[in-house]
């Protein structure tokens, strides 16, 4: 077992290491200099070289590579050039709203996903299941984006159930709450929810599908226990294992995934701010946030890996 933490460790560091050459690499060679946005068209040379000089700007690529790593292991993310605060700052402001959005997206997901799969097997090639892996096909293929937008147009415009947008905080003191910020996180979490419950709940429907063929469930069955019983006391714990790996991967997807629907609701996210400090040319977050993201789906894929492993042992054998 330790061994294979460790080689899953070693990957893992290895990959984050050629996550942030390839982050910097792409955001070097794009068209731009973040001192002309800041100043504007009309700015002269001199203060654009001025200010490409203040920002650090004109150091060589690779020492700016190095000094950013530097910062990293310290926690120091440099400051922004846009906001002009500590990148760090801004990121755990952002973080506040852009977890709990793919943990409660996750909650949903695993809700509808789980329940389908199962409803789904359990009629096997009847109509319900038929049904259901109809609708799961259409999930899979519907946007992300375009059923934001249809979630807006019912439950905002139409029936004014919700608003359209923004997020009022978390604390009282800001003018929001629990319960009005979970409002808000709700349609931005069932936007993202719909496209990850589709494919879990095919997952689903094929595991318990499968262990349903295996001896010992024969077994159950000629002792004379139900078909129930059979299903919740031996069927789903065995086929929850390929279902909770997929689980795991998928929170890590919804973390990543949650850019363009905080756009969408108008959410103050992490998402968010990547898609502002773009427009911005503010190089510095977004190479953060995007290095962020590439680790927090690095680090959920070794924990899934790890959990798999003390799960099912024969991957351990099969690794070592």
């Amino acid at each position: 077992m330790g061994l294979f933490i460790f080689k899953r460790l070693l990957t893992l560091l290895a990959t984050l290491a050629g996550a942030s050459v390839v982050v910097f690499v792409v955001l070097e060679i794009l068209p731009g200099n973040a001192a002309q946005v800041l100043l504007g068209p009309d700015a002269s040379p001199e203060a654009i070289a001025e200010l490409t000089e203040q920002l650090g700007l004109n150091l060589p690529a690779a020492e700016r590579y190095f000094q950013w790593i530097r910062g990293l292991f310290v926690g120091d993310m440099g400051t922004s050039y846009a906001y002009g605060s500590p990148v760090l700052e801004l990121v755990l402001e952002r973080l506040a709203l852009t977890i709990p959005l793919a943990i409660l997206a996750m909650l949903i997901t695993t809700l509808i996903a789980i329940a389908a799969g199962i409803y789904a097997a359990s009629r096997h090639n009847k109509l319900g299941d038929v049904g259901v892996m109809g609708l799961a096909q259409i999930g899979i293929a519907i946007p992300n984006f375009w059923f934001a937008i249809l979630l807006i147009l019912l439950f905002s415009v139409k029936l004014q159930w919700f608003s359209a947008g923004g997020f009022p905080g978390w604390r009282e003191a800001d003018g929001g709450g629990f319960w009005p910020a979970l409002q808000a996180l709700l349609l931005p979490a069932i936007a993202l929810a719909v496209v990850q419950a589709a494919i879990l709940a095919r997952i689903t429907r094929s595991s318990v599908l499968d262990v349903q063929q295996e001896d010992f469930v024969r077994t159950a069955r000629a002792k004379g226990l139900s078909r129930r019983a059979t299903l919740w006391r031996h069927v789903l714990r065995n086929a929850m294992i390929p279902v909770v790996t997929i689980m795991g991967l998928q929170f890590a997807n919804l973390l990543a995934g949650t850019i363009v629907v905080e756009n969408v609701f108008y959410l103050p996210g992490l998402g968010r701010l990547i898609f502002q400090s773009i427009a911005n040319r503010d190089l510095i977050v977004v190479r953060n946030c995007v290095l962020l993201l590439a680790a927090m789906v690095v680090v959920v894929n070794f924990v899934v890996d790890v959990l798999y492993a003390v799960i099912d042992p024969r991957m351990q054998a099969g690794d070592a």
